[in-house]
Parts: structure tokens; sequence; C-alpha cells
């Protein structure tokens, strides 16, 4: 009898196992606006794997109501991500389910490029992007905002680039040295990521700039630059977001020795990187700005409305390229001043700057805001349609999507 008992406590304990594992867990999204949302969506993962009865680090599947498995990404700091994609007032819901989840894309992703100066570039299928680490700074290149890649293609076409560029670099200055200009400018044009080769290139100009979105202290209305990264790690990496967190040196400022750091983030499906900044070190209110550099050859293209600024930036040859790169700073509360800083002798090509400005930053106060691109020759055509992405943002940042766990 005792043995009949033990198989019997045996099976249900097996079957009641089996049953917990079976569990599923459903994500509700919904959306309250009268206009169609495309986002990721962030869910507690331990609260899923608690409902679910899993323990940390056992797979599971997400399954939309066609029932069609979908990519997702848990994030360092413990959330899931899902890509929704809901109605105007309307609901999306997924099911989360234990299980081994299919190979993933990857959409998003970014590393350092030690190879190029310890570049920092990242991409999603929008845009890519690039600021500059303490290689360059060491080479005294005065550099000190983020670039913009522009591209036309979904596809991740960073590593790519750099390799193409970088593996004929050598090729292309021996041909140089040998005064072979001919085919030297040849080689190069076939293969530098300043040339488009189907699928987009680099053609802003950052230089002694903030470039796209890069914060500055304010020492009333004069920027304070900020120069390369220090430290950097990278926290997420695809395959739906990016995120990187960067120190910057110690400077004086006002007396006191002030460190800068930063928390970056960029998600699939959207032309806005997510950034963070904040000051260590200082104990007394600050000036906090973010903007995108003018150039001496468009000034005229500048929109500022707070608490945002936009710009159609020219390009490196506006007459050669004869496109736009449309750039922003969007700030996500009202407390914020708009302002145009021109540059002294409009030297280096630059005219001046679009800000945006935070006044009296508390000590040890976060400051969140958003900065990003797009090229008229992809997924905005005209710097109107530009202004209409940017005022997207800021109805969905007030008006954000409802999730629910259950």
């Amino acid at each position: 009898m005792k043995r009949i008992r033990f198989a019997l406590l045996f099976a249900a304990a097996s079957f009641c196992g089996i049953a917990a594992q079976a569990q599923q867990v459903t994500v509700t999204v919904i959306n309250s606006a009268e206009s169609q949302r495309q986002e990721l969506v962030e869910v507690d993962a331990k609260a899923v794997r608690e409902k679910l009865g899993i323990a940390d680090g056992k797979p599971f599947k997400v399954f939309n109501a066609l029932r069609q498995e979908v990519a997702y990404q848990l994030t360092y700091d413990g959330k899931l991500l899902i890509d929704a994609s809901v109605r105007p007032m309307g609901v999306a819901r997924f099911t989360v389910v234990p299980g081994q989840p299919r190979p993933m894309k990857t959409v998003v992703c970014g590393r350092q490029y030690p190879e190029r100066v310890d570049d920092i570039a990242w991409e999603n299928d929008r845009g890519a992007y690039r600021l500059y680490g303490p290689a360059l700074q060491r080479n005294k290149e005065r550099a000190f905002g983020n670039d913009v890649w522009v591209k036309n293609t979904p596809d991740l076409v960073v590593e790519q680039r750099y390799n193409l560029e970088l593996s004929n670099h050598a090729a292309v200055e021996a041909l140089r040295k040998a005064g072979n200009t001919a085919a030297a400018d040849s080689l190069e044009e076939l293969t530098t990521y300043h040339y488009d080769h189907g699928y987009g290139l680099d053609c802003y100009k950052v230089g002694p700039s903030l470039g796209c979105g890069a914060p500055a202290l304010m020492d009333g209305n004069q920027i304070v630059f900020p120069y390369c990264y220090t430290q950097y790690e990278i926290l997420d990496n695809g395959p739906l977001r990016f995120t990187v967190s960067l120190t910057y040196e110690t400077k004086e400022f006002h007396g006191e020795q002030v460190t800068e750091h930063r928390l970056l983030s960029l998600d699939k499906g959207s032309n806005f990187n997510r950034q963070t900044v904040w000051y260590e070190g200082a104990t007394k209110p600050i000036d906090v700005a973010s903007g995108v550099v003018i150039h001496n050859e468009d000034t005229m293209s500048v929109y500022m409305e707070h608490p945002f600024v936009a710009y159609a930036d020219p390009t490196d040859n506006p007459a050669g390229q004869n496109f736009q790169i449309y750039v922003g700073v969007v700030f996500p509360y009202d407390q914020v001043q708009t302002l145009r800083v021109p540059n002294e002798g409009a030297a280096n090509g630059i005219n001046g700057h679009a800000l945006a400005v935070r006044r009296g930053v508390q000590p040890g106060q976060r400051v969140t805001y958003y900065w990003g691109s797009a090229w008229s020759k992809y997924d905005c055509t005209n710097f109107l349609q530009w202004l209409m992405r940017i005022a997207e943002l800021q109805e969905n940042l007030r008006n954000p999507l409802k999730v629910t766990v259950e």
C-alpha cells in the first residue's frame, strides 16, 4: 500500500508540475488614443515568470493574437520588451508560455570600434549613430557631439560600413603616396562610408559642436562642451533595444569637480534615442542643455517650439547631395527654455546651436530627453513630416500605452 500511495503521490506531483508549467500569461496593451501605435512596451519580467511558475533564466515564448510567435527582449533592468502594434482605441493581447523561443532577428545593436579611434556606433531599422571615444581625444581631434549616419534600409549596415572603409584605407593611402591620385580617388569612392553605396552614408558634420542631441552644461547662455567618453558599458544589445552607459571626463565647473554620466537607449522602430544625463559632484543647481548644431549653409530651416528644437540639416555637401537630414531634440516636460546660441565667427562651418535648456536642475537630479533623426530619402521625405514625427512622439509620451499582466 505504501508503494501504491507513493506512486500516486509521485504521479500527482508530476501532473501538478506539468500543469504549472502549462500555465500562460496574458499581456494586454490598451491604446486610448485615436491614432495607430507601434512601439515597444515594457513588462516586469520577474512578474511574468512568477505567474508562469518558472525560475529565473528559464525560457519562454510570446505569441500575438494570431498565435504567431513574436520576438521579445529581456533588458538589463529586468524588463520584458514586446513590440506592440495597437489600432486606434484598440486592445492588443499577447500570450506568454514556457518554452524555447525560436531564433530572433536582431534589429537593434551596436558596439565599440577600437579599430576606428574608439567610436561607439549603434543602429536600428530607422537610422544609425555614433559618438567618439578616448582614442580620438588623444589625437586632439575636436569632435564633441553625436554623429548621425543615414540609412534607407531596415537591415543592419554599420558593421559593413566600417569593414569596407577600414579594410581599404591602407590601400587608398598607398596609392596617394605613390602619386596615383586618380586610382586612390576611385578606390575611396567605392569603399568610403562618406559616399552612398545604395543603403545610406555618413554626411553629417559634427566637429566642435553638440552634433545631434549631445548634452552640455550651460554657463549663462554659453555652452560648456563635453569631449569624448572615458568609460562605457553596453547594457542591452538587441534584438529590440540597445542601451549603453557612459562616463565623461571630470571637469571644473564653477569651482566644483563635476563628472557627466549618460544612459542612452534606442528601440526598434524609433527615430529617437532616449537619453538620461546627470552630473556627479555638483552641489548647486545647474543648467543642462541639449540641441542641434546649425551649419552655415542653411541657417533658416530651424524650428524652435517649446519644448523641442528641430532642424533640416543641409549635409556636408548641400549642392552635391541635394537631400536633407532631419534632426531634433525633444524634452518630455514643459520646464524648458529654447534659444539660439551663435558661434562666434561662424568657424568650422558652424553658425551656432538651437538649444533646449533645463534651468535650475537640482544636485543629483536626472534629466531625460529624446534626440534623433530621419532622412529625406527614407522615412521622412520633407521637414513637415519630421515635425509631425516629433509631435507624434510628444503625444505618445503624454499618453503612454497601458499595459497589464494577468
